[in-house]
C-alpha cells in the first residue's frame, strides 16, 4: 500500500513538472506527457507503472465522458447531429473496414483480427484533439463537431470491438445479428442515460447541500456506464446522454454554490485524469519494447506504418464526401446550412489523434481463446495500437497548429471569437436593462425600507459601471477587462490590509475567510472576463 501511494505521488510530481514544461514550451500538454512518460520508462531506477485496462474503461473513462457531455451544449449537439453522427458512427465503421482490408492483404492477418485491430484504432481521442483545437482558436462549429464526435465514437468502437473479439474467439460472425444488436444497444443506452440524468438531478434537488450534490454528480457517470457495460453494451452512449441531459436541464435546478464548487472540482478532476492517462501511456513504452523482441521488427514497423497511414487517409477520404454529399442530395440541408469551406473540412480531417481508450482496449484483449489456444496476434495488435497513438499524438498534434494557420482557419476562429464577444456584450447589457425595469417595478409596487431600496439601486449602478462599452465599429470595442490589472492591484492591497487586521487581532479567522471569499469571487469575475476577451 505504501509503495502504491509513493508511486502515485511520483506520478503527480511528474505530471506537475510536465504540465509546467508544456506551458513554457507552448506545446499541447498531451504531447509532452506522452514524451516525458516514454523517456522516464527507460530511466534506470524508475519504477515500472502498468496500465490496468479495466481501470481505464471502468474507473476513469466514465467521468471524462460525463464531464465532456455536461460541458457540451445540447442545442449545438442537436444542430450538428448529422456531421457528428457521420464521424462518430460512419467514419469509425469506415476506418475499421479500411484497416481490416489493408492488414489482411498487406500483412496476411485474418479478417477477424483485421477488424479487431480496426475497431481498436478507429476512434479519435476525446481529449487531445480538443485541447489542441481550443488552444489554436479553431472556429466554434469545428470544436462542437469534434467534441460531439469524441463523445460518441468510443461507443461505436467499443461495440465493434466486442463483436470482433467474439468473432476471433468463436470464429463466427453474423452481420444481421450484429446490426440488430447494435441498434438495440443504442436505443437502450439512450433511454437509460436519460433516466440516469433525470434521477441525478432529482436527487441533487432533494440534497440541497453542495458537497452532497457534487458527490452525486461524481456517482452519476458510474451508474450510467457500469450498468449498460455489465449488460453487454458499451456504457459510453448512456454516459454521454446523461451528461447532455444534465447540461440541458441542470441550469435552473442546480444551486449557485454547487455550480461554483462543482466547476472547480470537475475542471481539476478531468485535468488530473487526462494528464495521468497520457503519462501512463508513455510509461508503457518500455514494456511494449520488451514485447516487440519476440516479434520480427520489420513486421511490427510495417504493420504500424500501414495501419497509421490507413487511419489517417481513411479519415480524409470520409470527411469530404460526408460533408458535401448531404448538401448535394438534400434541398432542405442546403436551405438550412451553408456549404462548409474545404479548409475547415481539411482541418477536421487532420484531427484524428488516437488516445488512451485505444491502448486500454488493446491491453484488455484476452491472452487465450475459449479453447485454451493463445489469442492470435495479440502482441502485434498491442504494438500497432501504441504506434498509432504515438505517431498521431506527436505527429498530428504537433503539426495541427501549423496546418490550421496555413489554411487560415485559426484566423477565422479568432474573428469568430471577437464577434461572439460582441454578442456577449450585447447580452450583458440586455440583462442589465431588463433587471432595471424589474427593479423599477419592485420599487413602485412594494413599500421597501429606504436602506434596502438604496442597496438595490447601488447594486444596479455597480453592474452598469462594470459593463463593457458597446463596439464603436465592427470588431472594435473597449471591454472593462482592460482595467483588470488595476482591479487586481486594488484587491491585492485589500488582502494585505485584511491580513494585517487579522495579525493585529482586530478580526477573527472566520471573519477573514468570509471577506477573503468575497475578494476571491470578485477576482474570479475579473479573470473570467479577461480570459474570454479576444483582445
Amino acid at each position: 500500500m505504501t509503495h502504491a501511494f509513493l508511486t502515485f505521488l511520483l506520478v503527480l510530481s511528474v505530471l506537475a513538472a510536465s504540465a509546467t514544461l508544456a506551458r513554457r514550451l507552448q506545446l499541447a500538454p498531451a504531447i509532452v506527457f506522452l514524451l516525458v512518460g516514454g523517456a522516464l520508462a527507460f530511466t534506470p531506477g524508475f519504477p515500472p507503472i502498468e496500465m490496468k485496462p479495466e481501470g481505464v474503461l471502468l474507473l476513469v473513462l466514465p467521468p471524462l465522458i460525463y464531464s465532456a457531455g455536461v460541458s457540451m451544449s445540447w442545442r449545438e449537439f442537436k444542430f450538428n447531429l448529422r456531421p457528428i453522427a457521420m464521424l462518430a458512427i460512419g467514419c469509425v465503421i469506415f476506418t475499421t473496414c479500411a484497416v481490416a482490408v489493408a492488414v489482411h492483404f498487406a500483412l496476411g492477418l485474418s479478417w477477424s483480427v483485421g477488424f479487431l485491430l480496426g475497431a481498436i484504432v478507429s476512434p479519435p481521442d476525446v481529449v487531445a484533439p480538443l485541447a489542441i483545437a481550443r488552444r489554436i482558436g479553431l472556429p466554434h462549429r469545428i470544436l462542437v463537431v469534434l467534441e460531439g464526435e469524441g463523445l460518441a465514437n468510443d461507443a461505436t468502437a467499443l461495440i465493434l470491438y466486442r463483436f470482433a473479439v467474439m468473432a476471433v474467439s468463436t470464429g463466427a460472425f453474423s452481420l444481421s445479428t450484429a446490426t440488430g444488436t447494435f441498434a438495440a444497444i443504442v436505443v437502450c443506452e439512450i433511454l437509460f442515460g436519460v433516466a440516469v440524468g433525470w434521477l441525478s438531478l432529482r436527487l441533487r434537488q432533494w440534497a440541497h447541500d453542495p458537497r452532497v450534490e457534487i458527490t452525486l454528480s461524481l456517482l452519476t457517470p458510474y451508474l450510467a456506464f457500469w450498468v449498460p457495460e455489465h449488460a453487454g453494451g458499451s456504457g459510453v452512449l448512456a454516459t454521454v446522454v446523461a451528461g447532455l441531459y444534465v447540461s440541458w436541464n441542470g441550469p435552473l435546478l442546480i444551486s449557485a454554490a454547487t455550480r461554483l464548487q462543482g466547476i472547480f472540482f470537475w475542471d481539476f478532476a478531468t485535468w488530473l485524469i487526462e494528464g495521468v492517462l497520457f503519462l501512463i501511456v508513455g510509461f508503457q513504452t518500455r514494456a511494449l519494447v520488451e514485447t516487440s523482441k519476440y516479434l520480427h521488427l520489420g513486421t511490427v514497423l510495417s504493420a504500424i506504418a500501414i495501419t497509421t497511414a490507413i487511419v489517417i487517409a481513411a479519415r480524409f477520404i470520409w470527411v469530404f464526401p460526408g460533408a458535401y454529399l448531404p448538401h448535394l442530395l438534400s434541398k432542405r440541408i442546403r436551405a438550412r446550412e451553408e456549404r462548409p469551406p474545404w479548409r475547415a473540412i481539411a482541418v477536421v480531417g487532420f484531427t484524428g489523434i488516437r488516445g488512451v481508450v485505444s491502448l486500454a482496449v488493446a491491453l484488455a484483449l484476452p491472452y487465450t481463446l475459449a479453447n485454451g489456444d493463445p489469442f492470435p496476434d495479440r502482441d502485434l495488435i498491442l504494438l500497432v495500437s501504441f504506434g498509432v497513438i504515438f505517431i498521431t499524438v506527436v505527429g498530428i498534434g504537433g503539426t495541427l497548429p501549423f496546418v490550421s494557420r496555413a489554411l487560415g482557419v485559426s484566423e477565422y476562429g479568432n474573428y469568430e471569437a471577437r464577434h461572439e464577444r460582441e454578442k456577449e456584450i450585447a447580452a450583458r447589457r440586455q440583462l442589465v436593462a431588463a433587471s432595471r425595469k424589474e427593479l423599477n417595478r419592485i420599487l413602485k409596487e412594494r413599500e421597501l425600507p429606504e436602506g434596502l431600496a438604496r442597496f438595490l439601486e447601488a447594486r444596479h449602478e455597480t453592474r452598469v459601471r462594470a459593463l463593457p462599452e458597446p463596439p464603436a465599429k465592427e470588431g472594435d470595442f473597449t471591454p472593462a477587462t482592460r482595467g483588470a490589472a488595476m482591479v487586481r492591484e486594488i484587491i491585492a492591497i485589500e488582502r494585505k490590509l485584511l491580513h494585517k487586521l487579522l495579525r493585529e487581532g482586530k478580526i477573527a479567522d472566520e471573519t477573514r475567510r468570509r471577506i477573503e471569499r468575497d475578494l476571491d469571487l470578485e477576482e474570479a469575475v475579473v479573470d473570467n472576463r479577461e480570459k474570454n476577451s479576444p483582445l
